[in-house]
């Protein structure tokens, strides 16, 4: 399909992918957690591909770079959680690690992308 702009970008793909990681590791969390870090980290993952989005979709140049860098933002939120689930033993070390390592080339690639742009 891709009709939309976005669509094509590698880095929403990745986005996308890692949002849907991040909510099967939520839904692992106690309930306690429910309405505190299971909610934070999906609304975190899930706003890194909607500012990737929203930043492509007719923007100025100036307009789309501000968008990534929310979706940046949005990401070393999602790493915090990570941490946090981490130290509440709500994920293995395993778990950790192989997030932590999507979360890094994610962010270096919308860096790069970012860079990009004129």
């Amino acid at each position: 399909m891709n009709k939309f702009k976005f669509e094509k970008l590698l880095i929403w793909q990745k986005a996308m992918d890692l949002g849907e990681e991040i909510d099967d590791l939520a839904e692992t969390f106690p309930d306690k957690e429910k309405y505190n870090l299971s909610s934070q980290i999906r609304r975190a993952a899930d706003s890194i591909a909607l500012n990737i989005s929203e930043g492509s979709i007719g923007q100025s140049n100036p307009e789309q770079k501000k968008f990534i860098g929310y979706a940046i933002r949005s990401l070393a939120e999602v790493v915090t959680c990570l941490y946090k689930a981490k130290r509440r033993n709500y994920l293995n070390i395993t778990q950790f690690e192989n997030l932590y390592d999507k979360s890094y080339e994610l962010m270096n690639m919308m860096i790069a992308f970012r860079n990009k742009i004129n």
